[in-house]
């Protein structure tokens, strides 16, 4: 009897019947997981009330310190990143504070509409969707803000839309030149693991992450690394928050256990996962999502395409947005590498539809995949018939040889 399953990876499965080979997964997350990952996830299923669970609940949240170059407590949800942008501006903040924001990008205006809808005040700094953050801008506002009625700047550190990551450092160090003593509020979730990231040196009160780009896993697990101000914020903070409260969390995190029922095989996946990132070593893994976007940026440039982030010095080293030239349909160019060559690209979002495409480049990614993925992207620019030079794939590949030698 011929089998009703579908494929294991195509989305085109039926069409055409089988699709040999392995899907090539290049959005910006979810990544692809390792198969030491799935394996770790497909344990038997252990009682989260036991001695054996709070191992696993510990080694959890100390691998996500380390990660995070913090020991700040880490509170981990399940849930998607959503709902980590959630629980901290609900745990740090009361009905009509005013928080500020600054406007990268499609995912810096979703956290602003949800702190909208929470009963904030959010005030957004306009951006080009082009650029990453000026802290210099953030800066100014909060020198003016005499009246200190602004309580934490909301900030993305490497926006998914567009490809542009910023430097938060530097707006950490423009909220203390300002003298200001508003929380500082950070998204991470498709920088961490990819992008180095500092919670604990860049003086951030709270990182929002969550698992399914840079640290290799399925989505459904959430994170806030809290600072002691944060922590302390929260504890005067009225905006109501049950699911997502920081204290009922960390009352039974010191000793591994979670006051819900946790996602316990994604917590053996993000253990093994971190081992993976400890084995390589987060210097090693920066060094190679660098390269790997370096590579692409290459391939971009050879083919006169026009890449989305004007500032060289914000390139993203998690993703690479490329503008479609006009007249041509990046959804249409898309369509067109899924169903020849099994392979996704990232679309783009709000009023970047349909006119540029995003090529994923972090998680456990190595420089064949990366050489197929930018084949896969120059036939399509032929069959999709967009205008470009040919030669884009092989000034990467001599990109990747030349730097893997240095």
């Amino acid at each position: 009897m011929k089998s009703t399953a579908t494929h294991r990876n195509s989305p085109e499965f039926g069409a055409s019947g089988r699709v040999a080979g392995r899907h090539f997964l290049q959005i910006p997350g979810p990544t692809n997981v390792p198969d030491r990952v799935l394996r770790a996830i497909g344990v038997p299923t252990i009682d989260h009330r036991s001695p054996a669970f709070a191992e696993l609940g510990k080694r959890a949240i100390q691998g996500l310190q380390w990660v995070l170059n913090s020991s700040a407590p880490v509170v981990i949800y399940p849930g998607s990143g959503t709902g980590a942008w959630e629980a901290a501006l609900v745990n740090s903040l009361s009905p009509g504070d005013a928080v500020l924001m600054f406007e990268t990008g499609h995912f810096a205006n979703l956290w602003r509409s949800m702190a909208s809808r929470l009963g904030l005040k959010p005030e957004i700094l306009g951006g080009d969707w082009r650029t990453g953050i000026d802290a210099g801008r953030i800066g100014e506002r909060l020198k003016k803000d005499m009246d200190r009625l602004i309580k934490a700047v909301c900030v993305v550190h490497n926006e998914t839309s567009t490809g542009c990551a910023s430097r938060i450092d530097d707006v950490r160090r423009a909220i203390d030149d300002a003298g200001h003593p508003a929380l500082l509020l950070v998204d991470t979730i498709s920088s961490l693991g990819s992008i180095d990231y500092r919670h604990d040196e860049w003086g951030v009160d709270v990182t929002v992450g969550c698992s399914q780009k840079g640290l290799m896993l399925p989505p459904g697990l959430s994170f806030n690394a809290v600072s002691e101000k944060a922590l302390a914020a929260s504890a005067s903070a009225t905006l109501p928050r049950s699911y997502w409260a920081w204290d009922e969390m960390l009352k039974m995190n010191g000793a591994g256990y979670f006051p819900y029922t946790p996602s316990t095989n994604l917590l053996y996946g993000l253990v093994e996962a971190i081992d993976m990132l400890r084995e390589e070593g987060l210097e090693a893994v920066f060094a190679r999502h660098s390269r790997h976007a370096a590579a692409t940026r290459c391939a971009i440039e050879a083919w006169g395409l026009e890449i989305l982030c004007k500032n060289p010095s914000q390139y993203s080293d998690a993703l690479t947005a490329v503008l479609m030239p006009e007249g041509h349909s990046a959804d249409e160019f898309r369509r067109i590498v899924r169903e020849r060559f099994d392979m996704s690209l990232g679309s783009g979002l709000s009023k970047l539809a349909d006119r540029v495409f995003r090529i994923g480049h972090l998680g456990d990614l190595n420089d064949l995949t990366l050489a197929g993925t930018l084949a896969g992207v120059e036939m399509g620019l032929a069959l999709a018939s967009v205008p470009h030079r040919p030669g884009g794939a092989q000034a990467a590949l001599g990109y990747l040889a030349s730097a893997n030698v240095a």
